[in-house]
């Protein structure tokens, strides 16, 4: 049988299992709380962080939800009034930075290296036409093992994304992208097989454990519950759309670029670290209310050394006899 159809069957296997699965997963406690059902949502969010405390957090919960239904009797804003800023709260850093995580998350060259790794290491390990039909090869072999190691990729940078942060997570990550990139760039240049494939699985590991799945996590953790869903379903639109495009024109830069196919996602990953240096709000430990008080406005820099910071003013004292007096 033709193998195609061995790829759609394990695609459905596995949308099946994801399925019965389904019946597992607790109920949202959000959801719960807004139905009035405090005790379930408390429940249900104890299940979700297993011998944890969740005090706090579901005190913050409750607040979330009360505020969210305070703000369903206003008047929506429209989405041209979010993105201008006429609304109470000027989103516009906020939401550029949500718009242009998802984007970048595309432009990483990372769906590059996981559609076209085969014809890649293919050409690197210069396979002669034998070896391209034996199935399966060592370019397909080392394709399987880049998807593997980006799911543990993954979960390694979930683990550790709470005690680093997101902005340093985002930063370090998108940084050693960039890197390895390059690394695969000279690489392919001086022909070193071994080098390429090593060079691309870090770039996968580098990536996805943090710049591939922050940008999914991002605009639920800066942007009100009145913005979010149509930021949200703009951000979707926009990845893509980036994706699409990046799909289209990988294997047109492969022709056009050769050993250099990486140089341009030296480039885009560095913008990316760029951003995260000086643009990338940190969410950590906050709830969605503080992160807006301290971000509010047009895009501007919000850390680094360009950061403007608030000028301290000389209050002047008055000298009094007592303050004059030796003891």
């Amino acid at each position: 049988a033709p193998l195609w159809r061995v790829l759609f069957s394990v695609s459905a296997a596995i949308a099946i299992g994801q399925t019965a699965l389904l019946y597992f997963i607790p109920e949202s406690p959000r959801f719960l709380a807004s139905k009035g059902k405090v005790e379930q949502s408390r429940a249900s969010l104890q299940t979700l962080r297993a011998n944890l405390d969740i005090g706090f957090e579901f005190e913050n919960l409750l607040v979330a939800v009360e505020t969210s239904k305070i703000d369903a009797t206003l008047p929506k804003p429209s989405l041209w009034q979010v993105l201008t800023g006429k609304t109470e709260q000027d989103l516009r850093h906020l939401i550029f930075c949500a718009l242009f995580l998802m984007v970048s998350q595309q432009w990483s060259g990372a769906k590059g290296v996981m559609f076209y790794s085969t014809e890649i290491l293919t050409s690197a390990f210069h396979l002669s036409k034998t070896e391209k039909e034996t199935i399966p090869n060592i370019a397909q072999l080392l394709t399987l093992g880049i998807g593997g190691i980006g799911a543990v990729a993954v979960i390694v940078g979930m683990n550790i994304l709470d005690r680093a942060g997101r902005r340093t997570i985002l930063i370090c990550s998108s940084l050693a992208t960039s890197i390895c990139a390059a690394v695969i760039v000279i690489a392919t240049k001086v022909n070193v097989a071994p080098l390429v494939a090593t060079a691309m699985y870090m770039f996968n590991l580098v990536f996805q454990s943090g710049a591939g799945f922050i940008p999914y996590l991002t605009a639920s953790e800066i942007l009100p519950y009145y913005a979010l869903g149509s930021i949200s379903g703009l951000a979707a639109a926009a990845n893509n759309l980036t994706l699409f495009v990046v799909s289209f024109i990988f294997p047109i830069l492969g022709d056009a670029l050769g050993p250099y196919l990486f140089v341009p996602f030296i480039v885009t990953n560095f913008l990316t670290f760029l951003f995260g240096v000086f643009l990338m709000p940190e969410a950590k430990g906050k709830p969605v209310s503080q992160v807006v008080d301290e971000y509010q406005g047009p895009i501007h820099i919000v850390a680094g050394p360009f950061k403007r910071r608030p000028r301290l003013e000389m209050v002047d004292t008055p000298i009094t006899d007592e303050s004059q007096s030796i003891k």
